[in-house]
């Protein structure tokens, strides 16, 4: 063998060949044996530094779609996504995780707007009523070109008229007394007659003042304590919190054969949203479900948010009309089978949103938005003039909906094993559930988001911000059964205070039996 041997391992290195050959064929297979053995022990570091490397890259993938996971929902807010709009402070208004300066107070600089309304506003005026409650009659003394008396002569046509909306000083209380005269009979007995209905002490408050205390508390969020004080300062009536607490119950309960009674109704309507929200109990998580159309408002209060709960309303079980809600699972169980389904495009808007900015280099989210816009645009156009949508505009939208559809899955392939990535998971919804987030365009009737139910639903986070949360489930529930009338007594548009002090003497509102 001719150089030097290139093997490691000790001294051995370097060794001519002539001197391997002079060695006894003992010693040469013991140093071969020797390098043979060093040689395994490289080849197991190598294969554990190996598996090593191979294990952080992997770990470092899984850091890295964590952190991707993480910026994504870091920039999520209303606009792309189903948080509320009180999610968005602190971030800025494009939608990334940047926290955003307060902004700086604006001075009022030169401008040649004038306050107020401005040129070519239509502008609004109040009518005059034809009998008012005072009439005060000006007449001039003097003449103003000579000053002659003008105290006895005649009006020179109409007077013109100016009246002041105003309300007294503060009300004062209508007190209205009830004397429950005796007669007594020719047989000797003496009869006392009853008191009416509702009149049960010798000084008592009455459904009107209840009817506004619970007006206050229920529907303009006012504090207890503060309700009192504003009945005390403007009628000039003294209540007390316990007083006004027991008018919510006393209306509440006075309304359970009405609230059945809608929740019936709701079931036989064509077409009915639902949605739910979480609010603080006592420091617990409970969720408010409503659900509801344009004319009526229930809520319900339960510990979950499943389809026990939604079960327990008693709307949607075995309902056959159009339930428009979003794209939660608890409402694809099979009680709700027999309605037909009509997913939130409000909510697909922002999912659409949330594609396009984590993948600004493709257009299919923005071609599926515009089509899923034009399309309620042609249908509430067809739906205000009382004519029927052009089918062929339709179709094309419907077409430029379905190819972006297309375009999307080409993007994002199924990838191996269960759990998918967002954007996948969107575009198979919208596959799978393309006729449910079509709804609205088949049938006028449904509308194209759900927002009215989340507009019933906000009041309850206004309440929980202003008013702080329940004590207990008892005045949650109290609470969500008066507000839920009044949501209707607006929508149906009926006087709230009425509506309160009719249920308050035993005459609520109740929707005709069907």
């Amino acid at each position: 063998m001719g150089g030097v041997w290139g093997g490691g391992g000790g001294g051995d290195a370097g060794w001519v060949s002539s001197e391997w050959e002079s060695l006894p064929a003992e010693q040469l297979i013991g140093l071969l044996q020797v390098q043979a053995a060093a040689n395994a022990v490289q080849v197991e570091q190598l294969a554990a530094q190996s598996e090593r490397i191979s294990a952080l890259t992997e770990q470092v993938a899984a850091l890295t779609a964590q952190v991707a996971e993480l910026t994504r929902k870091l920039g999520r807010n209303s606009k792309n996504s189903s948080l509320p709009p009180s999610a968005d402070r602190g971030l800025s208004t494009k939608g990334d995780a940047a926290p955003r300066a307060a902004a700086p107070r604006r001075r009022r600089g030169s401008t040649t707007r004038k306050p107020g309304g401005q040129p070519g506003h239509p502008g609004r005026t109040r009518d005059l009523v034809a009998d008012p409650d005072e009439v005060l009659d000006h007449v001039p003394g003097a003449c103003a070109g000579c000053g002659g008396d003008l105290r006895q002569a005649p009006d020179a046509g109409d007077p013109l008229r100016r009246q002041v909306h105003d309300i007294p000083d503060p009300v004062p209380p209508w007190v209205v007394e009830h004397r429950l005269h005796s007669r007594r009979c020719g047989c000797g007995h003496t009869t006392t007659a009853p008191a009416p209905a509702g009149v049960c002490a010798p000084v008592q408050l009455g459904p009107n003042v209840a009817a506004v205390a619970v007006y206050l508390v229920v529907f303009q969020h006012v504090a207890v304590e503060r309700a009192a004080g504003l009945i005390h300062d403007l009628c000039g009536i003294t209540v007390s919190t316990g007083w006004i607490s027991a008018q919510v119950r006393k209306t509440s309960a006075a309304l359970t054969q009405a609230s059945e009674a809608m929740v019936a109704r709701l079931r036989v309507e064509p077409v009915v949203g639902v949605d739910e929200t979480s609010v603080s109990v006592g420091g617990v998580r409970y969720w408010l479900h409503v659900a509801r159309t344009d004319a009526l408002t229930v809520y319900y209060l339960h510990p979950t948010r499943g389809r026990e709960a939604v079960d327990a309303f008693g709307v949607l079980p075995d309902y056959t009309g159009v339930i428009v809600r979003d794209a939660l699972a608890v409402y694809d169980g099979p009680m709700y089978a027999t309605a037909t389904h009509a997913l939130c495009g409000a909510h697909l808007l922002r999912d659409l949103t949330a594609a396009a900015e984590d993948h600004p280099d493709q257009v299919w989210p923005g071609q599926a938005g515009d089509a899923l816009l034009t399309l309620n645009r042609l249908v509430r156009t067809a739906r205000d003039t009382g004519r029927a949508a052009d089918p062929e505009e339709v179709a094309e939208q419907v077409r430029w909906f379905d190819q972006a559809i297309a375009v999307g899955l080409k993007n994002h392939p199924r990838a191996a094993g269960r759990k998918q990535t967002p954007t996948r998971n969107l575009l198979h919804r919208m596959k799978t559930r393309r006729e449910e987030y079509l709804r609205y365009v088949t049938d006028p009737d449904v509308p194209f988001t759900n927002n009215g139910a989340e507009r019933d639903l906000r009041p309850a986070k206004t309440q929980q911000k202003i008013s702080g949360s329940h004590r207990s489930a008892t005045g949650a529930t109290v609470w969500a059964v008066v507000r839920g009338h009044i949501s209707t007594l607006h929508k149906q548009r009926l006087p709230v205070l009425t509506g309160l002090r009719d249920a308050l003497t035993g005459n609520p509102w109740t929707p005709t039996p069907t």
